[in-house]
């Protein structure tokens, strides 16, 4: 049973009431904090590109396949962190620090069960999953090699994860930043070192890019725990909050599994646009790679604005502000087309120098500048998307996404892409315009349902 006892007062050392004052800027003090630590994240993955680039193009390959597999195991934790987001976020709106408190507790005991059994499928399933893809060997072998390092020390990702959500929901984001900042000034340290080789430490190749992600997550979370048990951020713990409560851990699982199944979903389609993608070579799937990792740069306002305005849109239900929840989206969905459009005019102009950044190969470079460039053509519509995945769920709405997301996928884009890939001249080319319309028609039904306003009415 969840408590309800304790309060949070409207200012004071608990924190901002951020159900008061200007909308603008409550949003930007919640979000930025995210969107430097997701794109310090971002950095370090094209970091981690560029070192591996220089292994050529099999690892990039053998490390983006890995990478959407990972994407998968992430996918569902991410579902989670919707659920733990929006039970934090409600309690914390409602002045119920006690329950809040409860409820992180009770995340971490979820998160430790989906590491443990990430951590058994890294240490007994990696090669079988990579020889799904049917990859050329020299591909495969690093596939392999990075993906059971990454999966059997998952764990420090899973709690990592865990301690940003609850923390960011509850109104708390410069403490999560400020570990990253740490964790992801270690990892651009000491990657190059054991991906390439030097001083006492030997050549390690795609392992260490693996083994540099591990000891850098699980750095964060030592530091978040600290953080979380010794009152240096909003919330508290104790160890009576981490007595299994099967009711709370329901309520937990009841808000977030549609988004983790929404993610499995989205999940499992990368890894159908990558099967279709690897009859066009390994160039090809280099070139998707790459433009991934540039993809996960780009769209970090997006999913820090998103983020934001989903913890506004949580606690201002809480607090019974549904018209404060409403403008809150529409001002995240504005700020983040803004920036998408001229984030896009200049990926436009400049596509193949930025493909030069990650290799020097020649094939590489004109494959990937070109699709570079088709992508910005749906790059407003994935901004729309990711930005609505993230505030919708902060009230505690997660069908809706989920139906949206699988659908845009699945019945739009995966279609489309095997379509024009096989059956017109556009080859390789028609996996890439398939995701640009993909991500518009998810754009034009994400603003029609948040416009209705039917989330407004969730009960958590």
């Amino acid at each position: 049973m969840v408590e309800t006892t304790g309060s949070i007062g409207k200012r004071g050392a608990v924190g901002r009431d951020w159900t008061e004052g200007s909308i603008i800027q409550n949003l930007w003090l919640l979000s930025w904090p995210v969107i430097v630590l997701m794109a310090l994240y971002s950095v370090n993955l094209i970091l981690e590109l560029i070192w591996v680039g220089k292994l050529g193009p099999a690892s990039i390959a053998g490390v983006g396949v890995g990478g959407f597999v990972v994407l998968l195991v992430l996918s569902v934790k991410s579902g989670l962190g919707a659920g733990e987001r929006a039970m934090v976020a409600r309690f914390i709106g409602a002045g119920e620090a006690a329950a809040a408190n409860h409820i992180a507790g009770q995340c971490f005991l979820i998160s430790a069960a989906y590491g443990a059994l990430i951590t058994l499928i890294g240490a007994l399933f990696t090669g079988p999953i990579i020889g799904l893809f049917g990859l050329e060997a020299e591909t495969a072998a690093e596939g392999i090699l990075y993906l059971r390092i990454v999966l059997i020390g998952w764990i420090t990702e899973a709690f990592w994860m865990t301690s940003f959500s609850v923390m960011q929901a509850s109104g708390d984001s410069l403490t999560p930043m400020k570990i990253a900042i740490i964790i992801r000034v270690v990892n651009a340290a000491v990657c190059p070192f054991l991906v390439l080789g030097g001083w006492i430490i030997p050549r390690m190749g795609v392992s260490g890019a693996a083994i540099t992600y591990i000891v850098a997550t699980g750095l964060g979370m030592a530091i978040c725990l600290w953080a979380l048990f010794t009152g240096q951020t909003r919330l508290r713990l104790t160890l009576k909050d981490f007595y299994p409560d099967p009711q709370a851990m329901w309520r937990i699982l009841k808000v977030g599994l549609p988004v983790s199944l929404m993610g499995l979903g989205k999940a499992f389609g990368d890894l159908i646009l990558t099967w279709l993608l690897i009859p066009f070579g390994t160039t090809a799937l280099a070139a998707h790679n790459i433009i991934s990792r540039i993809e996960s740069f780009i769209n970090t306002p997006s999913t820090g604005l998103g983020t934001g305005a989903g913890v506004l849109v949580g606690q201002n239900l809480g607090a019974r502000q549904a018209k404060r929840a409403s403008r809150s989206g529409w001002l995240a969905m504005g700020l983040v087309a803004g920036f998408m459009i001229c984030c896009s005019v200049v990926l436009l102009l400049l596509s193949e120098n930025i493909i030069r950044f990650f290799t020097a190969d020649p094939d590489l470079v004109k494959v990937g500048a070109l699709f570079l460039r088709i992508a910005t053509a749906g790059y407003l519509g994935l901004c729309i998307v990711l930005t609505m995945q993230y505030c919708i769920p902060g009230s505690g709405d997660t069908l809706a996404p989920m139906f949206i997301t699988i659908g845009a996928l699945w019945v739009v884009l995966l279609p489309l892409a095997y379509l024009l890939s096989r059956f017109t001249g556009l080859g390789v080319y028609g996996v890439r315009w398939a995701i640009v319309i993909g991500f518009t028609v998810g754009a034009i039904a994400y603003i029609t349902y948040f416009w209705k306003g039917r989330w407004k009415r969730k009960k958590v």
